[in-house]
């Protein structure tokens, strides 16, 4: 929600003659909306001025499409309605609960039919927002259902509102199966409800052209039989061609069979290892004991998709390499399938199509990881509301493995395991924070895509890189500990750049060693043997045993703020850069960028809020 802006307030109206004053006001404001709503009846948006398309619930009845001015910094709405029963609700909140959420309406008392802005409180319950900032912009019934159109700003300094801002945003949906007969009489226990994750805010990109020698790739599941269960990781393994010699790829796009566009939750096409020369043939769950077990080898990320992103496109200088003498021939494909209404006998052939040159481009795209060693001396203590971790790639690591005319970020790919709730990198220069690389303050482990930055970072050697990651563990009995496991943690930033160099991955872990003086601390503490620092228990083991009280979880985070760290400056396969790499000083930031604040102008005192009635017309279909 926002911060508010200066305003009056009805409430404090002193007197009945007044009230029926704005009352009546209100009422000629209704009757004038009646005729506007009529008056902007027509033709649908064009596809061209909506270009961004969503599915909303499973049954395919809602699907939203949207536009965004960055000039005018807002968002237009289309919000089509298949099967219309009683009403619908659309909007916005923090995790993608119906409670405390920022909605827009449509509702019908059985005679009339209404459109409000809207706010649900942590009861569930719907109140009219006094601050109508969804403007009705059409309302017409097509062959299709009905479309209704509306727009909204980023940001209202509505204190009620959700602020729009870059990275992932959490939509609520429900649909009214009866009618109200009033806002005020809607709770969403009551209703249908639902959530779709999606980035709102594009990146407002030129679409590079594709030149004329570009040749396409389908790497796509066979005609499978969809499991009948919620969720289902199908892998599938693709035998690149004899001989393919080595190839750009410059630009990938989604192949989703049609009707299946609920069920296809997100798709990654991975290369294997260059010295893994044979991978037998493979299509089924990923977690089927017959699986190749050297198929969990493929991990170089060619491309990924998500629900709701569109193409991905290279810049035109650069390109990702794959094929030729050091690469190999064979390529994985999952795909997460999430069917929650376990949903039988569908058949599928989705997957990713790839496009790709044998004109190799002036840079070749890499792929480098930022953020956290996978290894449990990064912990979070269990009933965290908002732990961070932060990860380091230090001006030393960049001033060895960086050209001297530096790197260039295109691209970001964020990752946590399920306790993730935010993400961000920062780019620092000389002891300033300089720019944010990415950041996702509403990030879902569940949507998780490469996405183009607005603004190509460039990082110089000596520049530091810091990744922090943000969890709640408020479900949680125990610590979570840094691995492989789901339900242990990571904090990635997979960021995409050129030109290419021999740095894969630069990240950073506490000292062992001072993390087994913390385990000390807390035995002298506590007077007693709580935590074992023996040379037999493991760091999982010595963290299970640690009392949770709040002196544990403060001296963690302090030791996490100020111990030196273990630097992994690393090429392929794991191989350090040479140097010494342990007992590394935390860079020093002296300068930080600190939070934008919302600019909230005085606003005129508005007329009391009251929900526009619509006449629906149009072609019933």
């Amino acid at each position: 929600m926002q911060a508010p802006g200066r305003c009056c307030h009805w409430a404090s109206l002193p007197g009945p003659s007044m009230r029926e004053a704005a009352s009546m006001y209100g009422t000629a404001v209704a009757v004038f909306l009646v005729i506007l709503v009529a008056a902007l009846q027509g033709s649908a948006p064009t596809e061209s001025r909506l270009p961004y398309h969503i599915l909303l619930d499973p049954e395919g009845s809602l699907e939203l499409s949207w536009n965004v001015s960055y000039a005018q910094e807002a968002i237009d709405f289309q919000l089509l309605v298949r099967r219309l029963e009683a009403g619908v609700l659309f909007g916005m909140s923090d995790r993608g609960k119906p409670e405390n959420a920022d909605l827009v309406v449509l509702w019908t008392d059985g005679d009339t039919a209404y459109f409000a802005d809207a706010w649900s409180d942590q009861n569930g319950q719907i109140h009219l927002d006094p601050q109508q900032d969804y403007q009705l912009l059409q309302v017409q019934r097509t062959p299709e259902g009905l479309v209704l159109l509306f727009k909204r700003p980023f940001g209202t300094c509505d204190p009620k509102d959700y602020l729009i801002e870059d990275g992932t945003v959490h939509l609520v949906y429900g649909i009214l199966e009866k009618p109200f007969q009033s806002l005020e009489a809607i709770n969403t226990s009551g209703l249908r409800m639902g959530l779709q994750r999606v980035q709102l805010l594009k990146p407002d990109i030129p679409t590079p052209k594709l030149p004329s020698d570009t040749y396409t790739m389908e790497i796509h599941t066979p005609n499978i039989l969809i499991p009948s269960q919620e969720t289902t990781y199908w892998c599938h393994v693709k035998e690149l061609p004899k001989n393919f010699s080595r190839h750009h790829i410059i630009m990938y796009e989604p192949i989703i069979t049609k009707g299946n566009e609920e069920l296809v939750h997100h798709m990654e096409v991975f290369q294997c290892p260059p010295e893994m020369d044979s991978v037998p043939y493979f299509s089924g769950p990923c977690d089927s004991e017959t699986k190749p077990s050297n198929l969990s080898y493929c991990r170089r990320v060619l491309a990924a998709w998500a629900l709701g992103a569109e193409a991905f496109y290279y810049p035109e200088e650069a390109g990702l390499a794959f094929g030729g003498p050091g690469s190999s021939r064979y390529l994985r494909l999952e795909v997460h399938y999430h069917n929650p209404l376990v949903k039988e006998g569908q058949h599928d052939s989705s997957g990713i199509r790839l496009y790709y040159t044998h004109r190799v481009r002036r840079f070749e795209a890499g792929i480098m990881e930022l953020g956290l060693v996978y290894t449990p001396v990064m912990a979070i203590p269990p009933q965290e509301t908002d732990f961070v971790l932060t990860g380091y790639c230090t001006d030393k690591c960049t001033q060895l493995a960086l050209p001297p005319s530096g790197i260039h970020i295109f691209a970001s790919q964020l990752h946590t395991h399920l306790a993730g709730r935010k993400v961000v990198t920062v780019l620092v220069r000389d002891g300033l924070e300089w720019e944010v690389v990415n950041q996702d303050n509403h990030y879902s482990p569940l949507f998780q895509e490469i996405r183009m930055l607005k603004k190509v970072v460039s990082v110089h050697p000596g520049d530091v890189l810091i990744t922090s990651c943000t969890y709640n563990t408020e479900d949680r009995e125990q610590a979570t500990v840094g691995g492989f496991g789901i339900k242990e943690e990571m904090c990635v930033n997979y960021v995409h750049y050129y030109p290419q160099t021999e740095l894969e991955l630069c990240k950073s872990a506490v000292d062992a060693g001072f993390l087994q003086e913390y385990f000390r601390l807390i035995n002298r503490f506590n007077g007693g043997k709580e935590v074992c620092t023996c040379p037999q228990p493991s760091v999982p083991q010595q963290f299970a045993s640690v009392p949770w009280n709040s002196f544990s979880r403060k001296v963690l985070q302090a030791l996490y703020g100020f111990a030196p760290i273990s630097m992994h400056c690393n090429k392929s396969w794991a191989v350090r850069f040479q140097g010494d790499w342990n007992l590394q000083p935390l860079p020093k930031v002296i300068s930080s960028l600190g939070a934008p604040t919302p600019q909230c102008p005085p606003r005129q005192c508005p007329s009391p809020a009251s929900p526009t009635i619509i006449n629906i017309v149009g072609d019933r279909g």
